[in-house]
């Protein structure tokens, strides 16, 4: 089910990596051609080697990136949130998706066609600058993804992941896991019995996860443990 944009729905795509760089003209253009795409939890929004015509941001939920290994292994490649963008450069060529996407919560995605992004260069072209900078902010995260996977431990991993949902500035915090936790093993590169080996290793700083969310006794801890030397100053910290 598709429906109009609203003023909300306007808000976030102007914040999102895309839009945040496009004079106002601009991206009112752009939005009046877009439509809000809902989906529920598990429905698939398109597949590896479908025909790209749209660029999407998440609006609300979360969207996982993934491809499916010659093994029948999922890898999980990204997890998308709110004001989020991912598929640009992919619907500007008109190629074929090389993941597929799939809602893990019930979700709201702000469809942009791709049409519209490539009139509006014809006539703009200036606004080349907006995609360029989406798509080296899109690199510059792999290439930290990447980072986190060659370099880091999985305890690393997780309390990075953590961090990542704590409130700015808060010493103590309980956070409310985003996703179940084997698309948390997924999104790190880990399997789920060495994301259960990572969460035993964190109770020693102090945190502790249930089902759902996980208290962090002391976030200061839990960053210096992000930021050990992955192959020495980490025994310091545990």
């Amino acid at each position: 089910m598709s429906t109009k944009l609203s003023a909300a729905h306007r808000q976030i795509a102007c914040q999102s990596r895309l839009f945040a760089t496009l004079p106002p003209e601009m991206r009112d253009g752009l939005l009046d051609a877009a439509h809000v795409v809902h989906l529920l939890r598990g429905q698939v929004l398109f597949q590896h080697g479908d025909d790209a015509h749209d660029i999407h941001i998440v609006a609300d939920g979360w969207m996982k990136l993934y491809r499916i290994a010659p093994n029948g292994a999922e890898a999980v490649v990204g997890v998308m949130t709110r004001g989020q963008s991912f598929g640009e450069p992919i619907a500007l060529r008109r190629a074929a998706y090389p993941v597929s996407a799939e809602a893990t919560t019930a979700c709201e995605l702000i469809a942009v066609p791709a049409q519209a992004f490539l009139e509006m260069l014809q006539t703009r072209p200036e606004a080349a600058i907006s995609i360029l900078s989406a798509t080296f902010l899109h690199l510059q995260g792999l290439v930290e993804q990447i980072e986190q996977l060659k370099a880091r431990s999985g305890a690393q991993r997780v309390a990075e992941f953590l961090l990542e949902l704590c409130p700015e500035g808060a010493e103590s915090a309980t956070v409310v896991l985003p996703y179940d936790k084997g698309l948390i093993a997924g999104r790190l590169g880990m399997k789920p019995e060495s994301l259960s080996r990572a969460f035993a290793k964190l109770r020693e700083l102090g945190v502790r996860v249930n089902q759902s969310s996980a208290a962090i006794a002391s976030v200061s801890r839990l960053q210096d443990l992000a930021q050990a030397d992955a192959f020495g100053a980490m025994s310091k910290v545990i």
